[in-house]
């Protein structure tokens, strides 16, 4: 099969869990032997993956230009894989004109309608939002990335949560919708035996990429309310942060004296989050699975976060680590946990168990290629019973190809 990715950015594996979820897709596609092209119209950045060696094509496409569509017409992909909405939004119907049997496969990373909404309920409320009113869920914004998620053949979802939402509230069809979560591999045991033990490991830690969202909602909360209680009962921790992209208005809030050290780009994640024993992950707003809380669970290092982190990750009962949604409550537990080394080694072999039976590569690469292949021998039949995506296609398509098409005459002049 030859696949086209249309990616939103370059996926950079070290700076955010999205990069390393794009490679593992990437990787899926493949080990099949299938031909993939990577094209994106974002700049590289210095930490990009080497797509060409893994065997990836890389392409650079323009916004908004018709040699997207020479592009396409000469690589006749035979599935098409867009990076976000946004770009189903801006090549969808270019695909369609000129590759209309290809498979139109979106993968939306996060459903970021979602994301948006519990962000502006936290700017209301300043509590955590794990549940917001339609007010704010039946947004401009969802309706675009949902009006996506009908125009397109199969959407990747990484949570189940997500999943019941698109369902149940926005009635889209589960036929429509593949649950697609990180893929990892399998933990070797014999290397989780040699990590670093309870008392081997001091401090806490926190981590994300500075760009989005949540993870800098996360930091100034640590820092305004929560660190602020830790220090009192333990004045000897630190909190080391990192992350991706810190801004100097990040930066600025380093401070030795507190413990409140801003560390930024971490060369290895994994190898500073084995160092500590507790990692805190706060967030008030979001969606999707957490990659912090994943790759902590790889490295043994027990997390304490919300139920807005929490989310998605397992079953409420399989969750390795206490939640918590208030600035004391987070604080006291993550105190707790520090102190406690039995709680400690149960959480951490809990979280062993949680990776592996939840983000195995191989069970859920063989899922999506299995769920792939059944939809292109169906195709025809398949994009008939979505007669709601059909619709779209001929109204809401032509809107963005004509927008698209007097950008493009506008930029002529």
């Amino acid at each position: 099969m030859n696949v086209l990715v249309v990616g939103y950015v370059w996926p950079e594996p070290a700076s955010s869990a999205a990069g390393y979820r794009m490679l593992a897709l990437l990787d899926a596609f493949r080990d099949q032997g299938w031909t993939v092209t990577f094209a994106s119209p974002a700049e590289k950045s210095i930490h990009r993956a080497n797509l060409p060696a893994r065997g990836i094509n890389e392409v650079n496409i323009a916004l908004n230009c018709s040699s997207f569509d020479d592009f396409i017409r000469v690589l006749q992909p035979d599935l098409v894989m867009f990076d976000r909405f946004m770009m189903e939004e801006q090549f969808g119907w270019r695909v369609e004109k000129h590759c209309p049997e290809a498979i139109r496969l979106l993968d939306t990373e996060d459903l970021s309608c979602l994301r948006h909404a519990r962000h502006q309920a936290c700017k209301h409320s300043g509590e955590v939002s794990l549940t917001v009113g339609p007010d704010l869920l039946f947004s401009d914004h969802a309706k675009r990335e949902v009006a996506a998620i009908l125009r397109s053949d199969l959407t990747l979802m990484i949570s189940r949560a997500e999943i019941e939402l698109l369902t149940s509230t926005f009635k889209v069809d589960p036929a429509l919708l593949h649950y697609s979560p990180f893929m990892l591999p399998p933990l070797n045991r014999k290397e989780t035996e040699q990590l670093p033990t309870f008392e081997q490991r001091e401090h806490f830690l926190a981590i994300g990429n500075f760009r989005h969202a949540p993870n800098w909602d996360a930091v100034l909360w640590l820092k305004q309310s929560i660190w602020p209680l830790v220090r009192q009962q333990l004045p000897q921790a630190e909190l080391h942060i990192y992350g991706a992209y810190p801004p100097p208005k990040a930066t600025a809030l380093h401070n030795p004296k507190q413990g409140f050290l801003v560390k930024g780009w971490a060369e290895d994640a994994h190898e500073v989050m084995r160092k500590a024993r507790i990692n805190l992950a706060p967030l008030r707003f979001g969606a999707g699975l957490k990659g912090k809380l994943v790759d902590a669970l790889a490295c043994g290092t027990p997390s304490v976060t919300t139920s807005v982190g929490a989310e998605g990750m397992a079953d409420t009962d399989t969750w390795p680590a206490p939640v918590a949604d208030d600035a004391e409550a987070f604080s006291t537990t993550a105190i707790a946990l520090y102190r406690d080394s039995p709680q400690w080694r149960a959480c951490q072999q809990q979280g062993f168990e949680l990776h592996d039976r939840h983000f195995q590569f191989q069970r859920h690469a063989d899922a999506l290629i299995s769920r792939l292949n059944l939809l292109r021998a169906d195709l025809e039949q398949h994009r008939l019973d979505n007669f709601t995506g059909a619709m779209l296609r001929h109204h809401t398509l032509k809107s963005t190809q004509y927008m698209a098409q007097w950008i493009e005459a506008k930029q002529r002049k």
